[in-house]
């Protein structure tokens, strides 16, 4: 690491200062290696926002160095490349030793972000794998990112993408790219189910005191569980987790792939494979076309992630120390959830943040007409956010095949006193209620431009996600009604 004479991190041409962080734990926890060169490399798209975070100098990032940088072809002065082992469970069955198999961490930076090469070669935990990423996925995790974060759902950044001629291998022959990723941190639970299932609890507990001390200071000196900090971060990560869940369902976000290794221990959302965000809304829907028992359809996610946090809570015994002590730690995500849920679904309907006693039924019973007619998610919601403030329900109610039992719904969700005025109603609904998602086919048609070396279609959608609830005129057809195209459109664990 390069310091200055007062000790602290020096900051390079690129405006980077480098800190130890992850890399601090020791070589139990990852191997060092350089990332792979790859040829000919090219921008494809940055985010102003990322580069703002850390600090970079904005004459640099538009440079050849910073375009070699993140590409992986030269490291950048300070860092320090590794990649970091994990084990998990994929798809509800114990996988064994995982680990970063295209992902490599350049290190952390002096403002406490981590930076990461995702594409960037072949590491020691490929497992047979290239280690390379394709343009068509990088542009996916590129975009959703940085959608994620316009929606204010918790997430792991993207900073930029690099692309190369270079050819990679998938379902069919395409070109590769790099995506740098930015986070607080990159560790999963799979990093404590690694250690864990290897019976070394010293490096367990470096990993655990790591944690808490760096994100967690809150369950040091807790009383709470008698004391015991390790039984206080295992709540306050299911918790975490419980928070997210809730803003997905709420939005009709799917991910796809949610094993154990692509769960944060942050309450982020990471890991931009076969996700999506609803067009019909199909409770049942399933995503990823690789998964074939449905196991990670949307509305199992809140369940599933209980699985996971409950993987995470075997992972933790051996610091735990008691079974009963480790389940009552998980006993709040049963409460947290729904509470959660509820509350977006009520700000959804602009009705304010305090429950009332008849919310759950008025919220459950629109959502099974939504599900009865598989009605477009996105749209219906901004429809309805413009109709309280305007009083023209119609184009609303032209969207439910069931328009009796509409009309009944209506007739008492207009008679909550809270829509009293409907006016700041509408505007706190417009708020909350997105115009802009990323929509598969919205996604697949900046790729396709993508591949022809036009990347204009990527940085028009990209902007238009990064204010999702503003109404961007003369962009009404990224907010339409999906072609019917879209329903044929595939994503898999290779997405």
């Amino acid at each position: 690491m390069n310091m200055s004479s007062d000790g602290e991190a020096a900051t390079t041409a690129s405006g980077l200062a480098w800190q130890q962080g992850f890399s601090a734990l020791g070589p139990a926890f990852f191997t060092e290696l350089q990332p792979t060169p790859l040829p000919s490399p090219h921008w494809v798209g940055t985010s102003a926002s990322v580069a703002h975070l850390l600090d970079l100098d904005e004459a640099w990032l538009r440079s050849d160095a910073a375009l070699q940088a993140f590409t992986g072809n030269a490291v950048l002065p300070g860092s320090h490349p590794l990649a970091s082992v994990y084990s998990g469970h994929q798809f509800g069955i114990w996988a064994g030793q995982l680990g970063d198999g295209r992902a490599i961490l350049l290190g952390e930076t002096a403002a406490g972000l981590e930076i990461q090469l995702k594409g960037a070669g072949r590491t020691p935990y490929s497992r047979m794998g290239d280690g390379r990423a394709v343009l068509r996925s990088s542009i996916r995790e590129f975009l959703c990112s940085e959608a994620m974060q316009g929606l204010g759902v918790p997430t792991t950044r993207a900073l930029c993408i690099t692309g190369s001629p270079a050819s990679v291998r998938r379902e069919e022959i395409e070109t590769a790219a790099v995506v740098t990723r930015v986070a607080p941190s990159f560790i999963r639970f799979g990093h404590f189910e690694h250690f864990s299932a290897n019976d070394m609890d010293e490096e367990l507990k470096a990993l655990a005191d790591y944690v808490i001390d760096r994100y967690y200071p809150e369950c040091r000196g807790s009383a709470q569980f008698g004391g015991n900090p390790y039984a206080a971060l295992l709540q306050a990560v299911s918790e975490r987790t419980a928070v997210l869940m809730a803003q997905w369902q709420a939005v009709g976000f799917c991910h796809g792939v949610m094993n154990t290794d692509n769960m944060s221990i942050l309450g982020l959302t990471i890991d931009y494979g076969p996700f999506q965000f609803l067009d019909s809304f199909v409770p049942g829907h399933v995503c990823n076309h690789s998964d074939t028992q449905g196991r990670y359809a949307y509305n199992r996610q809140p369940n599933v992630a209980y699985w996971n946090v409950f993987c995470l809570a075997q992972a933790l015994l051996p610091l735990i120390g008691e079974q009963e002590l480790a389940m009552a730690a998980l006993e709040s995500y049963k409460t947290v959830f729904p509470a959660e849920f509820m509350a977006r679904m009520r700000a959804k309907l602009g009705l304010g943040a305090v429950a009332e006693e008849g919310d759950a039924e008025l919220i459950d019973g629109l959502l099974v007409l939504l599900a009865k007619g598989g009605v477009d998610y996105p749209i219906f919601w901004r429809r309805l956010s413009h109709a309280v403030g305007t009083g023209e329900f119609e184009p609303v109610r032209g969207m439910v095949p069931d328009q009796a039992a509409w009309d009944e719904w209506l007739a008492s969700y207009l008679a909550q006193p809270r829509l009293a005025d409907r006016t700041q109603a509408s505007e706190a609904m417009l708020a909350t209620n997105p115009k802009f998602v990323l929509r598969n086919h919205l996604c697949e048609e900046a790729i396709r431009a993508a591949k022809l070396g036009d990347f204009s279609a990527l940085q028009t959608l990209q902007q238009l996600l990064e204010s999702p609830f503003e109404e961007h005129p003369g962009h009404e057809s990224y907010a339409a009604f999906p072609p019917a195209w879209a329903s044929s459109i595939e994503i898999s664990c290779s997405s």
